[in-house]
């Protein structure tokens, strides 16, 4: 075969990634950098959209020249990215008129609480899936056409094109020639018709924003067009653009209704396939689009844990428990349990299934006794705790029991993390040998739309994990649960 690998570009909130894969779904290059965060004001958050598009060249370059390739030798690119960051650009010089306002930024909270008191809570979830929050992409692009000088005119003209970080660096990587999305992204904007699977014209006059500045939207796994030889020296096919959850989600083949994923990192995010037909979730999660390669993608349940990761860093950085996150398992593992104590990391409220943001973190249960190692042990037994509860959430919203959860993510590769999270949920824990979920997500599906793999099944068969089964018995579960549940309660209150 000519093309010899596939890449993924992974533009994530911190860093411009690029990995190369082989047709044994191997990572034989990878290169990282990583750009500037822009904090304009207490709660603000701003990325230079030419700091994401260079780091990501950069990345692409630097990884092909590792591995001693060339862009002829790539059969096509996929692009997984951090979701819900709002572009919009000039539609002749290319320009962005703002800079880009980052997914975490809150400066339109006051605009979503004021459209949920005047009743526009179910109207949007019906439509979208979405709760009424900052979060999502739609209020960001509001602001942004009247906010900028002439942007809103500009806008309505058609001289102005708006994306999420996948649609950006396409339009960019095409020389201009591709305004595109996947349904992945698109669900995230606050915009789109999740039942229609089209923009929303309601939604559109309800926030002011022009039909004419939108992306197409096209299947995850699609060919969208090629990258500009003169960019990276030859005309590479671009088959896939993926949010970054929905990407892990592909990359664990977690394409059957049932089937979830957990990802580990900052915060934990956690992923159901409910399969053709949407849930309306009772318990606090939201409803999204899955990833795939045909024109009616799968739904999913999803839910969001605020602090996960996060809070071994606050043990390291913020206490100087530890010196290394690595040596969270080496401090948990001296003590045979918490002696009592439990950790609610509420540290900016709790997210799914509470959202909570009047929640505030605690720890319970100390005596004289406790040593800095139980402290230890239970942060990280809170980052099991928690993606419990968002897993219990899916199963009644699912009506039906959960046997396996994937899992990637940073934190999974703690053993003792990843055995406790088996034990506390009563699941099995499936954790891939190649930890870069997110990455072979993006990778299969582009490669499965050039039929660079042929299908499926041929990706399967170079799939391996280490599973992790539950090891404790109910009366033991249940005593513990019913202590975090306790803990939780005194973090609410």
């Amino acid at each position: 075969m000519k093309h010899r690998y596939i890449a993924a570009l992974d533009q994530g909130t911190s860093s411009s990634r690029c990995l190369i894969f082989d047709k044994n779904c191997d990572t034989v290059s990878k290169s990282q950098e990583e750009f500037r965060q822009i904090f304009p004001r207490p709660g603000w958050v701003e990325h230079d959209p030419q700091d994401i598009f260079n780091t990501q060249i950069n990345v692409f370059k630097n990884a092909l020249k590792k591995a001693n390739l060339t862009a002829r030798d790539i059969a096509a690119v996929g692009i997984t990215n951090q979701r819900e960051t709002v572009i919009v650009w000039d539609k002749e010089s290319g320009k962005p008129v703002h800079n880009a306002i980052v997914w975490q930024c809150r400066r339109t909270a006051d605009m979503m609480e004021r459209m949920s008191k005047d009743g526009f809570e179910d109207f949007i979830r019906f439509k979208t899936g979405l709760l009424l929050d900052a979060y999502f992409s739609a209020s960001k692009i509001k602001w942004i056409l009247d906010n900028v000088a002439g942007a809103k005119q500009a806008a309505r003209k058609g001289k102005l094109l708006f994306g999420t970080v996948d649609t950006y660096l396409i339009w960019r990587l095409s020389g201009g020639k591709i305004h595109a999305t996947d349904y992945t992204n698109a669900s995230r904007t606050m915009l789109f018709n999740i039942h229609t699977l089209s923009w929303d014209d309601e939604l559109l006059e309800l926030f002011g924003i022009p039909r004419q500045i939108l992306p197409q939207v096209y299947p995850s796994g699609y060919l969208m067009g090629y990258i500009d030889s003169e960019i990276m020296g030859a005309k590479i096919p671009i088959a896939c653009a993926v949010g970054d959850q929905q990407a892990a989600m592909f990359g664990h083949l977690c394409v059957q209704k049932g089937d979830i994923k957990n990802t580990y990192g900052t915060g934990c995010f956690l992923l159901l396939n409910t399969g053709n037909e949407p849930i309306k979730s009772k318990s606090g999660l939201i409803t999204t689009l899955l990833a795939g390669l045909t024109k009616k993608p799968d739904y999913a349940l999803e839910g969001s844990v605020f602090t996960g990761g996060a809070v071994i860093q606050w043990l390291r950085d913020g206490l100087g428990l530890i010196k290394t996150s690595a040596q969270s398992q080496e401090c948990a593992q001296k003590v045979n349990d918490t002696n009592g104590v439990y950790l609610v990391p509420a540290f900016t409220g709790l997210g799914a299934p509470y959202w909570d943001a009047d929640a505030r973190g605690v720890i319970v249960g100390i005596t004289r006794g406790v040593q800095k190692e139980h402290i230890v042990r239970a942060a990280l037994e809170s980052i099991a705790y928690q993606s419990m509860d968002v897993l219990w959430a899916c199963e009644q919203d699912l009506k039906a029991s959960i046997k396996r959860l994937a899992v990637d993510g940073g934190a999974c590769a703690n053993d003792f993390l990843m055995q406790f999270q088996a034990d506390i949920a009563n699941v099995e824990v499936a954790r891939p040998k190649n930890l870069e979920s997110t990455a072979l997500g993006a990778a299969y599906l582009a490669g499965l739309a050039v039929k660079y793999w042929q299908n499926i099944d041929e990706i399967k068969q170079n799939t391996e994990y280490d599973v992790f089964y539950p090891q404790i018995d109910n009366n033991k579960r249940q005593a513990l649960i019913d202590g975090w549940k306790k803990a939780v309660q005194k973090s609410r209150s």
